[in-house]
């Protein structure tokens, strides 16, 4: 199979459909002896669609994985940047104690979900079952409101990612971090990262290192000004006073959303 006939697989984002075409291309030893991964990617209105394809990319050449794209309906999802993505499963019929349980961000889109108590409900029930609870971007902050952060390390999209203590965890300027079974990512492109360290964890450093080749994941910025660090305070600044409304109204939604916890 070439390279393009495979990512061609992968855009219609129909999970089970891209792991049956991806995954022979790897060689997966012992394949037959492991169970089949059950991974629930959440999708909503307004989230990042690259939160969410990265990482499904990833997921789905692990290999012997059932990957669900979970919503409440199976309407199509309109992401921030218009892209429409095709729920496969709703949140009644997602799987009761995934492998995975992933949260993809969009700043606009996580603060709506912070006040949704269905959405957050189900992350709750999954999350505490789930073997690994994973999140990226903005998205973590909704299993921060669901309580699944608490007491832990996470990171998160920069300018958000000071919220983090609302919610009991210690927020941690990484581009990935894992603490126990919880495995989150900074901003958009961190997904990728995430979701190759935890491909390692769960499959092994040589796959994901196959996967990393596969993928030719090699970046070099044309603009390095990614973190603040990097570029600088006159355009950290612009950044904050241009996102400075809604990152403040997902403060308010996220406190809102501590203040709904059960004592």
């Amino acid at each position: 199979m070439s390279a393009l006939s495979a990512l061609s697989a992968l855009a219609s984002l129909h999970a089970s459909a891209a792991t049956d075409t991806i995954a022979p291309a790897l060689p997966l030893p012992n394949a037959n002896s492991r169970p089949r991964l059950q991974i629930v990617m959440v999708v909503h209105p307004d989230m990042t669609a690259l939160d969410l394809v990265a990482p499904q990319l990833v997921f789905a050449t692990m290999g012997d994985a059932d990957t669900h794209l979970v919503w409440k309906d199976l309407s199509p999802v309109t992401t921030d940047s218009g892209l429409k993505i095709l729920p496969s499963t709703t949140f009644a019929d997602a799987p009761a104690t995934p492998d995975i349980l992933f949260v993809p961000g969009g700043l606009k889109g996580t603060t709506a979900l912070l006040k949704d108590e269905d959405t957050l409900r189900f992350l709750r029930e999954r999350g505490k079952a789930a073997r690994w609870v994973t999140g990226v971007c903005t998205g973590v902050l909704l299993l921060g409101a669901a309580s699944l952060l608490r007491g832990h390390r996470a990171t998160a999209h920069w300018y958000v990612r000071d919220l983090l203590p609302i919610f009991d965890a210690t927020p941690v300027a990484q581009r990935v971090v894992v603490d126990r079974n919880r495995v989150t990512g900074g901003g958009v492109t961190a997904g990728m990262d995430m979701a190759l360290t935890l491909s390692a964890l769960l499959r092994g450093e040589a796959h994901a290192r196959l996967q990393t080749l596969l993928f030719e994941y090699d970046p070099q910025p044309p603009y390095p000004s990614g973190t603040p660090e990097l570029a600088g305070q006159a355009l950290t600044t612009t950044v904050r006073e241009r996102r400075g409304t809604a990152i403040e109204t997902a403060r308010q939604a996220a406190q809102k959303a501590r203040d709904r916890w059960p004592n």
